[in-house]
């Protein structure tokens, strides 16, 4: 049986209903899990019960874990008859389960228990899991059932001695097995080690498939108005599934598999496992340097070779693409390592059409000993273990196979092929650590005659702050500011406090040092107060790290702070318009999946090159993914300017509102490279809220890139994406619920804050994914997280000047078409909009029904103009095709700027010169807002006066006149007819016009 188990600290409840006739309730709490229960005591007369009980649960199945469902049902307990009535409930899914270290008390809102009951307040819950096997179960409900049948007379004031929870102390219970709060003050019979986390398996396989040929239609979906080479075409390839039209599946006659969404590509695998009894070479030892070459026509692989071994084991895959191979023979030879020339040992060949087909999920394939041949066919000593098999990219050997199509032909051996394969990476869980400084108590400067010119800086890993420099009468300085750090788990970085005295000009002096290890900093999800503490100097790190001061001196000065890890956000690491995760950092916080993304990445055509082989222009090209925390990168494809990677892959969806990002790269770690950057060849994002359920789309991408040229196409990339949505309800219920986690909008951080955490967090994440093997590069995760879209461009801001433009075109246009109404440019028209008035003024209660209804109808008008594709890059909203010269060489200018002071003054001078326009709109939408404010003011006694005898006279005249009288003959004098109007604007705009603003005021 598995050792997993599942804490449960039953805190207590507060706000419920009363259930006994007199306004209160004998509440207890009931648990099931796995189909086990467990059952508090009961607290009498108590709407704001306390419990403090914990209770242990066996987990059957870790791996079915995120489909196991903890529910709390909190009853009160009616003495008379024994019967209990539900006061609400609590469920917490799988995924909401926790390890001990970042469990924390959560205060659940109980939800109703049928449509027709009652639920009011909150149930205080701590819930984690623990592996550790001396923790025992808790008794079963049964057990518990009849202890509590046979003691209905008292209550149910006690608890069974099977319930883990030792004697009482001042009212509360003490846990023998889950610690509490005042641990450090109280011993313990025991207390778990923090379990560690579980990997447990909460997302579908990856997907396998069966080959078929390849078909693409190109259809140009020309609602954009940029060319039509850089814009999307729909393809009708056939996939594992069948063949792909409109976002169908169209079956073929073979069986599908769940491999679906690529080409199913053929490969020969050979195994090369092990070898013994080998003949020796060496005089000396009768021992050799054996390594395998494994050949097929011009492609041959080769294993690592072992000094002096005579039964070495390689335990190594080569994978030969079958659309490439010349040959119809295998050859499997061992040769010996010498620095002159490898010596041939032994051979053994397989003949290529005689070699079985694997199809999973069938086991693997068992390998075998051959007896080595020499090259005339005859028998000699020594034997490998081999297995030769024929299989797809579904095959477990494939992602850590060599790969013939990973080396040119001829060569078998490459300094980087670790950085060749696939790959799935996880970013690194980030917390926000919030430090409040307050206060320093007993400094002791170097100079006793004077009072220290204190600050405090706070430090983890790069990151650094300080507070401002205050300068006391005294020894005990006060700061009370508020930094933001971020951090990842694993903690490798502690955070560093250190007092300096400012004791000259740009000179600092150390007054005393604190070392807080963020493995001990309390943790929240919400925005409740946390303790402060006082923590003493030190004179250096290493005093401050060391945690035995027996031999110290007694007296310290001592640092007031405030420190949190903040479970309640979540941690921006890449621009919000693109973010892939919304989710809080605490996984307890976590909701259930709303469906299934899966992506098939199948290739590249056209691909431009980005480096020059054998006088030739190629690429060296890869793939990376990236959806929430799972980057995923697909292998190399070297030497090829039309790629095929046929590689699917699959993530859980949280949040609609999310984007998926799949960029492409050249690879400069294969020979042939300038630098050692991976060179950018483009990208594609792609929301998910854009994606109909169940629909495949296949679609061929260009890859667009701007340069200090202009915009350039550099190739296409072939997907098939897939969104299959697991609750309709769930994922409708999704678009009224915040985009972001709570804490956001209780305690929201400020633009400058998201920027600099950002930029932290980003910076974090690359120096985790950079330790990978094979890394994935800053340059990479910069371009696939946008790091750089905050920069300003004269381009991006033209852009976004338009976009707004747009949005206000509706309105404009409306304002023009009531503008022809109003002067008669179509009489039709205008007496039907007289019509449609009077009956709206007249049946006021219709306006809103009309309007909905409107809507409704152009809603459905447009239903068959709706997209039936994925957005992609439009040159045309960006203005990428548009953009001087000059202005790209600017964008591009890296931060500070390197040009020529002449270049950079001309720039600075059209900046100002652009500024003075936005200056000058700002200015002027300020002032019609405080013509508005000046009406009341007095500013103007006059024009005041003015206004409020028009006011009083309104007042009197739509008092005794109704309503509908006054709008008509409002509406009737909007829409008058030319004739009756005059050249010059009307006397209230004038009036208007003439109000004073604070512009008056300003230098």
């Amino acid at each position: 049986m598995s050792s997993f188990k599942l804490g449960v600290e039953v805190v207590g409840a507060h706000d419920l209903i009363g259930k006994d006739g007199q306004g209160s309730s004998n509440p207890f709490v009931e648990l099931h899990f796995d189909d086990q229960r467990f059952r508090t005591t009961v607290k009498e007369n108590d709407l704001n019960p306390v419990w403090n009980e914990g209770f242990y649960f066996n987990v059957s199945d870790p791996n079915n874990l995120i489909k196991l469902p903890l529910e709390a049902y909190v009853y009160s307990l009616n003495k008379s008859n024994s019967s209990k009535t539900c006061l609400g409930k609590v469920c917490l899914s799988g995924t909401s389960f926790v390890p001990y270290s970042d469990a924390v008390v959560l205060h659940y809102p109980l939800e109703k228990r049928t449509v027709f009951s009652r639920a009011k307040g909150e149930l205080g819950l701590k819930v984690f899991l623990t592996d550790d096997p001396s923790i025992k179960p808790s008794n079963p409900l049964p057990v518990m059932e009849s202890f509590l049948d046979s003691d209905l007379g008292s209550g149910y004031a006690q608890v069974p001695n099977s319930v883990p929870v030792s004697q009482k102390t001042d009212t509360r219970h003490t846990f023998h097995s889950i610690p509490n709060a005042n641990h450090s003050q109280q011993k313990q019979n025991f207390t778990p080690k923090p379990p560690q986390q579980q990997q447990m398996n909460y997302g579908a396989h990856e997907m396998k498939s069966e080959p078929q040929g390849a078909k693409v239609v190109n259809m140009f979906s020309g609602s954009s108005s940029q060319p039509s080479d850089f814009a999307l075409k729909e393809t009708s390839p056939f996939l594992g599934g069948g063949q792909i039209v409109g976002g169908r599946v169209i079956r073929g006659g073979k069986p599908t598999s769940t491999y679906d969404l690529v080409e199913q590509m053929r490969y020969l695998f050979v195994r090369v496992v092990k070898a013994r009894d080998l003949p020796g070479k060496d005089l000396m030892t009768g021992s050799l340097d054996p390594f395998v070459e494994v050949k097929v026509g011009n492609y041959k692989g080769r294993t690592k070779h072992f000094e002096m071994n005579k039964s070495p084991e390689w335990n190594e895959v080569f994978a030969f693409a079958k659309e490439t191979q010349q040959s119809s023979v295998l050859e499997v030879i061992l040769k010996d390592k010498d620095l002159i020339g490898d010596d041939f040992v032994g051979i053994v060949r397989f003949v290529l059409h005689e070699v079985p087909v694997r199809v999973p999920s069938d086991s693997p394939l068992a390998p075998e000993w051959y007896r080595l041949e020499d090259k005339k066919g005859e028998k000699k000593k020594g034997e490998l273990m081999l297995a030769v098999w024929y299989g797809t990219q579904a095959d477990e050997a494939f992602p850590e196979a060599w790969h013939s199509d990973a080396f040119a032909p001829g060569d078998s051996t490459s300094a980087s092929s670790s950085y060749i394969r696939s790959k799935v990476y996880l970013s690194p869980r980030l917390w926000y650590v919030r430090v409040n400084v307050i206060e320093a108590q007993d400094l002791v400067p170097s100079d006793k005659n004077r009072f220290p010119d204190a600050c405090v800086k706070a430090q983890i890993g790069n990151q650094t702050y300080k507070t401002k420099s205050v300068q006391h009468r005294n020894l005990n300085p006060i700061w009370k500011e508020e930094f933001m750090f971020v951090a990842s788990e694993p903690f490798e970085d502690d955070l560093i406090f250190s007092v300096e005295d400012r004791v000259g000009p740009n000179k600092d002096e150390t007054l005393g040092m604190v070392v807080v290890p963020l493995n001990s900093v309390e943790r929240r999800v919400d925005d409740r107060v946390i303790r402060t503490r006082w923590f003493s100097l030190e004179k250096s790190i290493s005093d401050a790290m060391d945690g035995d001061r027996a031999k110290k001196d007694k007296f310290h000065s001592r640092l007031h702070v405030s420190v949190c890890l903040d479970g309640g956000y979540h941690v921006l690491d890449e621009s919000t318009q693109y973010s892939s995760d919304l989710r809080p950092t605490a996984k307890q916080l976590w909701k259930s999946s709303i469906g299934v993304l899966e992506l098939g990445i199948l290739n590249a055509d056209g691909l431009q090159p980005m480096k020059t082989r054998e006088g030739r222009g190629t690429s060296d090209t890869y793939c990376v993914a990236k959806y929430g925390q799972k980057w995923v990168r697909t292998r190399t494809i070297v030497n090829s300017l039309n790629p095929k990677y046929n590689e699917q892959y699959t993530w859980e969806v949280h949040d609609p509102a999310t984007v998926l990002t799949v960029g492409v790269f050249d690879n400069s770690q294969i020979g042939g490279s300038d630098g050692n950057k991976d060179r950018t060849i483009g990208k594609v994002r792609i929301r998910i809220s854009t994606l109909e359920s169940g629909c495949v789309y296949t679609h061929s991408y260009p890859l667009l890139v701007l340069q200090n040229s202009g915009v350039k196409k550099m190739g296409e990339l072939h997907l098939a994406i897939r969104f299959s949505s697991t609750s309709l309800l769930s994922m409708m219920l999704q678009y009224s619920k915040p985009l972001l986690p709570k804490m956001h909008y209780k305690r929201p951080l400020s633009v400058i804050q998201q920027d600099v955490l950002r930029y932290q967090a980003v910076n974090i994440v690359v120096a985790r994914l950079g330790r990978a093997e094979p890394p994935l590069k800053r340059e990479v995760i910069e371009y696939m997280s946008d790091a750089t879209a905050h920069m300003w461009s004269m381009r991006r801001s033209k852009a976004n000047f338009l976009r707004l433009q747009s949005v206000f075109s509706g309105l404009v246009a409306v304002g023009k078409w009531f503008g022809e109404v109003c002067k008669w440019k179509k009489p039709i028209t205008t007496v039907l909009v007289h019509v449609l008035f009077v009956m709206l003024v007249c049946f006021p209660e219709l306006i809103l029904p009309t309007v909905f209804l409107y809507m409704f109808l152009i809603g459905v008008w447009r239903y068959r103009l709706r997209p039936r594709y994925p957005p992609h890059m439009d040159t045309s909203l960006s203005c990428a095709d548009v953009v001087s010269p000059d202005e790209l060489d600017e964008e591009f200018e890296t931060f500070p700027a390197r040009k020529n002071s002449d270049l950079v003054r001309l720039r600075y001078d059209r900046l100002r010169s652009v500024a003075g326009k936005i200056q000058s709109v700002v200015g002027d939408i300020a002032s019609q807002g405080e013509r508005i404010q000046a009406l009341l003011s007095w500013r103007d006694p006059r024009a005041t006066t003015i206004f409020l005898i028009f006011c009083l006279a309104a007042a009197i005249v739509m008092y005794v006149t109704p309503f509908q009288v006054f709008a008509l003959l409002a509406g009737f004098y909007f829409m008058r007819h030319p004739k009756f109007r005059h050249k010059t604007p009307a006397a209230p705009l004038n009036f208007f016009r003439r109000l004073p603003a604070m512009t008056d005021s300003m230098l």
